[in-house]
């Protein structure tokens, strides 16, 4: 069965199933948990530290790779995830999935990508370890966070006039 069979069949599951009660429940656990455990995870590999983040970033300087394999575990991580949930077409509480379909590369991406990045290097924090580093009180993150949040409510709006 193809990944884009897969998507389609996810896709109407989201539309035509009603979680219970319950599955949201669990669904809502598992959801907390696992941003604990992420949380967990950018405390203990330093990365909610704009320093170490910016010293990935400074090629020519002093750099400091470790984010790198922050980030390969990462991504080995989510592939298993995104795998067994594609297998599945469900989480494992039962609710439905729907795994993005597009995968081409559009001016709206590549904008998005840069500003996404520009921040990052600016910043020196991802959208994660910002929201974990304003959990301890970091001035520097509430700005970042705030900025996220608007951006999170502009773009849904500015899709509506289109």
């Amino acid at each position: 069965m193809s990944a884009s069979h897969l998507n389609e069949r996810a896709a109407v599951a989201v539309t035509t199933a009603q979680p219970t009660g319950a599955a949201r429940a669990i669904g809502l656990l598992g959801a907390l948990l696992s941003g604990l455990l992420f949380g967990v995870g950018l405390l203990l590999s330093g990365m909610t530290d704009p320093a170490k983040v910016l010293g990935f970033l400074d090629i020519f300087g002093a750099w400091d790779p470790s984010l790198a394999f922050v980030m390969v575990g990462g991504i080995a991580a989510a592939r298993v995830g995104v795998v067994l949930i594609g297998r599945r077409g469900a989480t494992f509480s039962g609710l439905p999935v729907c795994l993005p379909p597009k995968r081409a590369i559009d001016a709206r991406l590549i904008v998005g990508s840069a500003l996404f990045g520009a921040g990052w290097g600016l910043a020196g924090y991802c959208p994660g370890p910002a929201v974990v580093s304003l959990g301890f009180g970091s001035s520097s993150a509430l700005a970042l966070v705030a900025g996220m949040l608007l951006g999170l409510w502009i773009v849904p709006h500015s899709r509506s006039r289109r």
